[in-house]
């Protein structure tokens, strides 16, 4: 079966394409974005350990 991606604009379109698609009896999945601060702390931390900062731990020594 094909796959449909939409793009709503607005949060009216939003819900009326979920209407839409639940008064057809089809299942759909909603996927939202990973917020943008997130996404900057991840990629800071790995660029903080690329550059060598941080603090190695061995396992054995975790929970001592």
């Amino acid at each position: 079966m094909d796959l449909f991606i939409a793009h709503p604009k607005t949060y009216e379109q939003l819900e009326a394409m979920k209407a839409f698609v639940k008064a057809l009896k089809i299942d759909f999945e909603i996927e939202k974005p990973y917020d943008p601060k997130f996404v900057a702390k991840v990629l800071k931390g790995e660029q903080d350990i690329a550059d060598g900062k941080g603090v190695k731990i061995k396992t054995e020594d975790l929970w001592k």
